[in-house]
């Protein structure tokens, strides 16, 4: 499965309104990270598609929405639950490393989720 992209324009629903929660990845074209992190991430949109979506964002392309979340350093991931950020972290990560900061916040909104 590849990873889904939006933009600035489609944040608001592809991400604040989503039901699910949402990982954001604040990409470029540029971050040699990140072209690292895209498989990883991949894996996790395949495999917990039940418990939540993952997106990406490149911050060249649609500045808007990383300025808005003082998006600094390439990659930033960032858990969205209910349109807020739970989680946030930046660098590339093993999966194993990813889900662990994830995993608390996909518990407890599982349930609200449909």
């Amino acid at each position: 499965m590849s990873l889904t992209m939006t933009t600035d324009a489609a944040f608001a629903d592809d991400v604040l309104a989503e039901s699910l929660p949402v990982l954001v990845e604040f990409t470029a074209e540029w971050c040699p990270p990140c072209h690292r992190l895209k498989p990883v991430l991949e894996q996790i949109a395949e495999s917990e598609k039940s418990r939540m979506r993952v997106v990406a964002l490149d911050v060249d392309t649609d500045p808007q929405t990383a300025m808005k979340y003082q998006v600094l350093g390439m990659p930033t991931l960032a858990l969205f639950v209910g349109g807020e950020i739970v989680a946030r972290f930046t660098g590339a990560r093993p999966r194993a490393a990813i889900m662990r900061e994830l995993e608390p916040h996909l518990g407890a909104s599982a349930g609200v989720a449909r």
